[in-house]
Formats: C-alpha cells, structure tokens, sequence
C-alpha cells in the first residue's frame, strides 16, 4: 500500500518533534511544511531535508492527505475547517480552540459531517499506558477507589518551551493547566469515564500570566479524582504522577512514561520494559502517524476524538474560571 502525505502547518517545538523523531515512516510521507517563523524554513531543512516549505496553509492543504495542526490554539479550528472542507483528514493539537462555545460548534458540526479528525493526546499510543490497563485488566487494582494526579513544576513555560513563551505563558492561551494537564485528564476519561469537576481553586499572578497553581476535586465514571499542581515548588524541571489505587492495590504513571505498581511491601515497581520519557517519546510518536494513517483511510484507530477532547476542555476551562 503507497505511503500517504502528511503536511504541516506549525514547525515550532512539535511540528520539528513530530519530524525528527516519527520520520521517515513507512506509512506515511512528508508532502510539505509552512510557518511563518523565518528560521523555520532552516529548521527544517535540518530536519528533514528536502521537505519544502511551502507558500502558505493553503499550499500545504493541497499537497496532503491529512493535515497536522501544530500551530497556536487561535488557529486549530481555522485551519481544520479548511482542511476538511478539502477533503483531508486532520489532526490538531489540543486544545480545540480558545473559546468553549467555538470548540463546541467545530465538534457538533465535524461529528455532523463524519469528519476525520483527531486530536494529539499522545498517551492514546503510549506504551506506558497500555501496562497501566493490562495490570487494570490482571486484577492489580479490583474495584478503582480513588485517582490523585499531581503536576509540578519548576518554571512554567518549561525551559524547552521558551521560544513559545509568548502566548504559554499568558492566561488567555497558556498554562499548565492546558498544556499538561489536560493530558492526565484525557487519560482519567480513558481509563474510568466521563469527568465531573465538583470544586476548584487556582492562583493566578498579577497581570496577564497564566496560573501557578490549581487545586481539585473531580470525579471520573464516578471516582473520586484529586487534582493539584502548581510552579516554582520544585527544583527540577517538572515532575508528573498519575495514581490509581482500588480495592487489589494500586498503579501509577510517573515523568510521563513509567508505568510502576505497587508491591505487598509498600515499594513501587517499575514495568520491566519502562522508558524515561526522552526514550519513548519516538515509539509514541510513530504509533500516533500509524494510527494517523488508519484514521486517513478510514479505518478503526485509537487516536483522542474531538468529542474527547472537547470534554477534557470543557473540564479545564471551567476549572481555570474557578
């Protein structure tokens, strides 16, 4: 079967991290690159020389066969709509939109439409997680009690993040709340249901800045999910858990990518095949242009839904006005 064409609209942090590590691909090609940056064209073509940068969005549309989103959220629901208005499938970064009642009208008439689409929530490939739902499956959790996800960091926007810092770190598009949380609570969604956000609080600082610390209350298919996070309290970069504890004992993801439970004895045990993050990041990201490929063709894939991702928004933005 030919390879499909992938084209790029975005080369900052994921779209040159998507090209780097998931390329070349067996089932799918690089058809063309734009963004506006002008050292994004040098970027590129350290990347992956020979992919062109093309003129504008337009360009890259009409040269693929499905379309990655990596740019600012302002442009998602822009650049979708023309996409699948040309017949491509499309792939965004979260989240959908600035606003909750434009993500919500992109999703109803997407889903009217049988649209293609997905959206970037790479724990829906990772290796870590599907440990995490064979030990749920093998009976090392029973009857799920309760979930605490925690989310630390020790600057915000994260050092690899600070050519982005102008809009990450402001409150109308940024935030860690948006930008890493959201990916705990697509996972919680997976693994347990439908989320309810019961109360919230969140410091904002003086200005324009996004938040430094949250704290929750959610459920999630009915368990009880304890949420915090917050910036500046640790000295390292960042450090993540997500822990599931039920009647038979307890699980958790760790930094993202160690999946690890918890032994008689009160020690976590990591899965022996356990990878810092660094390390699976590349098998994540091609099992994402897999399964891409799969969603292209029209064919059964396990990629994040819009629906799904307009939930976890849903739970986020109503969080960061609380």
């Amino acid at each position: 079967m030919a390879p499909l064409s992938l084209g790029i609209v975005g080369f900052g942090i994921m779209g040159e991290r998507l090209v780097r590590t998931a390329f070349p691909h067996p089932e799918m090609r690089l058809a063309g690159v734009w963004d506006p940056s002008p050292e994004a064209a040098a970027r590129l073509e350290a990347a992956a020389p020979g992919v062109p940068m093309l003129a504008d969005a337009a360009a890259v549309i009409a040269a693929c066969d499905a379309l990655y989103i990596a740019a600012p959220p302002a442009a998602h629901i822009p650049l979708a709509r023309a996409a699948l208005a040309a017949g491509r499938a499309v792939f965004l970064e979260k989240p959908l939109a600035t606003g909750l009642e434009e993500a919500e009208a992109f999703v109803a008439e997407a889903e009217a439409a049988g649209a293609r689409a997905a959206v970037n929530f790479p724990m829906a490939s990772s290796p870590a997680v599907a440990q995490l739902s064979a030990w749920r499956q093998a009976g090392a959790v029973g009857a799920p009690q309760r979930l605490e996800i925690v989310t630390e960091f020790g600057r915000w926007p994260r050092g690899w993040q600070s050519d982005a810092a102008g809009w990450l770190a402001r409150r109308a598009e940024g935030g860690f709340t948006r930008e890493v949380v959201s990916h705990f609570l697509f996972l919680t969604r997976r693994q347990l249901g439908p989320l309810v956000l019961h109360s919230a609080r969140v410091t904002y600082p003086a200005g324009d800045g996004a938040e430094t610390a949250i704290e929750a209350e959610l459920s999630a298919g009915g368990v009880p999910v304890t949420l915090r996070g917050g910036v500046g309290r640790i000295a390292e970069d960042e450090a993540n858990s997500w822990t599931l504890t039920g009647a038979a004992g307890a699980i958790r993801l760790r930094n993202w990518s160690l999946a690890e439970k918890l032994e008689a004895g009160g020690e976590w045990r990591q899965a022996p095949d356990a990878l810092p993050n660094e390390a699976m990041r590349p098998m994540v990201l091609r099992g994402q242009v897999e399964k891409l490929a799969a969603l292209t063709r029209g064919t059964p894939q396990s990629l994040a839904t819009l629906r799904e991702a307009l939930e976890v928004q849903q739970v986020v933005e109503t969080l960061l006005r609380s």
